[in-house]
């Protein structure tokens, strides 16, 4: 279980990310368009997942608007914004703000990506959402870099994940 703070007061995770060096666990998520989208529809390609309690805060909008500046300006890196929202709400946010060099997937229909990446949120006001966290899955599926941000309402190391990159 990860421990985490949301505004200062503590809350936990369902469990751990997963370990650098380790296989990221396939997923299976629904695409804007509400197709099945799985981890393995990028293999060979490196894939920054940016995970988030929900595209409708500042703090994760913010996080969705650098990592689109990020996909944009570094070559053979698809970066999946996931979370809980309706893959409407996130369509609507990344289309207001022209945010075109990410891919939006939601998790609504199972939680089962939440608990396999550990991010499922168990406690407090946040209770049900997925943490803040950033993991970097290389092209062999192997995790790279990951990170638990320790508090939700900060947005992730930018600088970290493209360190690791490159």
């Amino acid at each position: 279980m990860a421990n985490i703070t949301f505004k200062g007061s503590p809350i936990q995770t369902c469990g751990e990310l997963p370990a650098v060096g380790t296989a990221a666990p396939d997923f299976v998520l629904c695409g804007g368009d509400l197709s099945d989208v799985a981890l393995s529809d990028f293999a060979g390609q490196t894939v920054i997942l940016n995970i988030v309690p929900s595209l409708d805060t500042g703090v994760c909008q913010a996080s969705a608007r650098r990592f689109n500046e990020i996909a944009s300006q570094v070559k053979d890196v698809k970066i999946l914004n996931v979370s809980l929202d309706l893959p409407f709400a996130q369509g609507r946010f990344c289309g207001s703000e022209n945010l075109n060099d990410v891919v939006n997937l939601s998790a609504f229909r199972s939680t089962a990506f939440g608990k396999d990446y550990g991010v499922l949120i168990e406690d407090g006001p946040l209770a049900g959402l997925f943490s803040r966290a950033v993991v970097l899955i290389g092209p062999d599926g192997k995790v790279l870099y990951k990170e638990q941000v320790p508090e939700i309402a900060q947005e992730p190391e930018y600088e970290a994940v493209l360190n690791r990159l490159g």
